[in-house]
């Protein structure tokens, strides 16, 4: 009996849990990864993948759409980023696996879905990890020339391709050194990527700290004044530029076969690391307007609102700037070792569940990660970093995480009807509210995106389905169960 196409794209992944006395060894079928990262490194990886380079350099964008106010704009993009943060949470106590919003979608709503939600993140990790490895170019080049005077030439520290006035080069030599090294980090194991990370995370929240105590020495109250001057739509323009701020909240989720305890460690990492980053980000802001006229704060004046800048302002010499710059560096390098780590595991599920090539899912026995993924992931990223600049790539990483997070949203509602007797360790507060606010919040930003996303977006997906149609859907592991399936039926009826 042949399964048709409509039961092909709406085949689901089965849930299958270690407490389930019929698989008591395992959560499903293929290869395993070992779990070595407790809830603080996980709590870290959450921060670490997105407190970034946004923070030091976001207020001058935001601040001239809202003003004083633009620090309730943090705290609505938190509360925005929180909601699917919570579904985000219950959806990984229910689901403790590898392959985040991938996995999710296949066990709710679907291969088609769950291959549509694969081209989203893939593109979400593997074009920001690129990006963010250009950015970190630039501030490895400005740190060099503070400290020893001697920053890579021009020539190695732009890609080949020319965007406006940009300055161009033969290869952006930082970007791929930055992304080997990150890559070799990997390849020795979840558990050193973690402590490597919470090591670097762990200094740049000292630096932005640090920040904080010197801008709150020049603070001043009447930079405050008019606090509403710039309204409701003023609020909310800042709050939808600062809400990408806040993407990387979904990198914890990746992590999920990995971590001890998962469904208890899970909910409370991603709830620390919210707190952690909307109570971090409020601060800097406070300390930010309060230590600098509001009318410096634009990215049309010479003088950026760059916190390195602030902080040379008021201390008159360039000291605190230099170690806030470093602060800089080692937030971008924290961000691109996650968002490898991230893509690394959803190929990882991809390829386990036959979705991919069965070389994506080989786990080293030594080191008990994938490495052969962490090298492809490697080398892709390295040559876009190398060659793209990132005002090419910059655009294309918002729609791949709001339709996650939407998605995210709609599988939490999808299994508390299909699923209600699955135990759900953490469940989402003012259901069924919450999710359903968290969709209306994503699909408004996703309206307001250009065109020129949505093209890219829309080739990219193109490929990927076309890869699924030809190749994933004839050898996933469930089709394979399904044509095993069909061949008994057959047999009988014979």
């Amino acid at each position: 009996m042949a399964i048709s196409l409509s039961q092909q794209l709406t085949r689901r992944k089965p849930i299958v849990l270690a407490t389930d006395p019929d698989h008591p060894e395992h959560h499903h079928a293929g290869p395993e990864l070992e779990r070595t990262i407790g809830t603080f490194a996980l709590t870290m990886f959450g921060v670490g993948a997105t407190v970034g380079t946004g923070i030091f350099f976001v207020l001058q964008e935001a601040v001239p759409d809202a003003g004083p106010a633009v620090i309730v704009s943090f705290i609505l993009a938190g509360v925005a980023a929180g909601l699917s943060a919570l579904c985000y949470a219950e959806m990984a106590s229910a689901i403790p696996v590898s392959g985040s919003t991938y996995s999710y979608a296949y066990h709710a709503l679907g291969e088609l879905v769950a291959m549509i939600i694969a081209a989203c993140v893939l593109l979400e990790y593997g074009v920001s990890a690129s990006a963010v490895a250009v950015g970190w170019s630039g501030y490895l080049n400005e740190f060099l020339e503070q400290t020893i005077g001697m920053p890579f030439p021009d020539a190695l520290s732009y890609s080949p391709i020319p965007y406006g006035e940009n300055t161009t080069g033969i290869l952006n030599l930082p970007a791929v050194i930055l992304v080997v090294l990150c890559t070799l980090l990997l390849m020795r194991g979840a558990g050193e990527s973690a402590r490597a990370n919470t090591i670097m995370v762990l200094i740049k929240l000292a630096v932005l700290v640090l920040f904080v105590i010197i801008g709150l020495t020049a603070f001043q109250v009447d930079r405050f004044d008019n606090f509403w001057a710039s309204g409701a739509g003023g609020i909310s323009a800042a709050a939808g530029t600062i809400f990408f701020s806040f993407i990387g909240l979904d990198a914890v989720s990746t992590a999920g076969e990995e971590v001890k305890d998962p469904q208890k460690a899970l909910p409370r990492a991603l709830m620390a690391a919210l707190v952690i980053v909307i109570s971090v980000y409020v601060l800097v802001a406070l300390a930010g307007i309060g230590a600098q006229p509001l009318e410096q704060f634009s990215s049309d004046q010479q003088q950026s609102a760059g916190l390195a800048v602030i902080l040379e302002n008021i201390t008159g010499n360039a000291f605190a700037g230099t170690v806030l710059a470093a602060g800089a560096v080692i937030s971008i390098f924290s961000v691109t070792l996650v968002t490898l780590y991230g893509q690394t595991r959803i190929l990882f599920a991809m390829g386990r569940d036959r979705m991919l090539p069965d070389k994506f899912a080989e786990v080293s026995p030594k080191t008990l990660t994938p490495v052969f993924n962490t090298i492809f992931v490697g080398v892709v990223v390295a040559l876009i970093a190398g060659f793209v600049p990132s005002d090419y790539l910059w655009d294309t990483v918002s729609i791949g995480t709001l339709m996650a997070f939407s998605v995210v949203a709609l599988g939490v509602i999808v299994l508390r009807r299909t699923r209600p007797e699955l135990h759900r360790p953490f469940k989402v507060p003012g259901y069924p509210l919450t999710p359903i606010l968290t969709i209306i919040v994503c699909g408004t930003v996703l309206h307001g995106l250009a065109a020129i996303t949505w093209l890219i977006f829309g080739v990219w997906l193109a490929i990927v389905l076309a890869f699924y149609f030809f190749w994933g859907r004839h050898h996933s592991r469930l089709g394979a169960r399904d044509t095993e399936a069909a061949g008994v039926v057959g047999r009988d009826a014979e």
